[in-house]
């Protein structure tokens, strides 16, 4: 299917390129969401009036990224699980933790944003953690776990 892209999306294209992308993406994701239009000769025309605009708010939504990477980059979250004695734990630390704790800092970002290369934390120690604020935007993030010993 023929789409026109309202916002720029990783591996798609930029705004208002025209491109063509599975139908089953265009019409399930991308046309929901508000990142696409149907590639028809009015649609066309109407991205071409509001070009600007859509810019415009492209920059914004960067330049808000910029700055809240630019507060998080570096940071180092402390997320305590239970723990047994060898450092496994009793469950996993996942990205909807990671999220949870940002929140917890004053950050707001979606358990979505939260890129954990290696799958959820299982052990007791520190690991980096991307954070995808924007498609150009990305900040890493040190999660500590610390263990909090259950029985004895």
């Amino acid at each position: 299917m023929q789409i026109i892209l309202l916002e720029k999306i990783a591996n798609v294209g930029n705004l208002g390129d025209v491109v063509k992308v599975r139908d089953g993406y265009a019409r399930n994701f991308l046309i929901p969401q508000g990142k696409a239009k149907r590639a028809t000769p009015a649609n066309l025309e109407a991205i071409e009036a509001r070009r600007a605009e859509l810019e415009k708010a492209a920059g914004e939504k960067l330049a808000q990224a910029q700055a809240q990477g630019e507060k998080l980059e570096g940071t180092t979250l402390r997320i305590v699980q239970k723990a047994g004695v060898d450092g496994r734990l009793f469950g996993s630390v996942t990205n909807a933790d990671v999220a949870d704790a940002l929140k917890a800092q004053g950050v707001d970002v979606e358990k979505s944003m939260v890129r954990m290369p290696s799958g959820p934390l299982k052990q007791v120690g520190e690991y980096p953690v991307a954070v995808v604020l924007h498609t150009d935007v990305t900040a890493n993030v040190t999660v500590n776990v610390v263990g909090e010993t259950v029985g004895a």
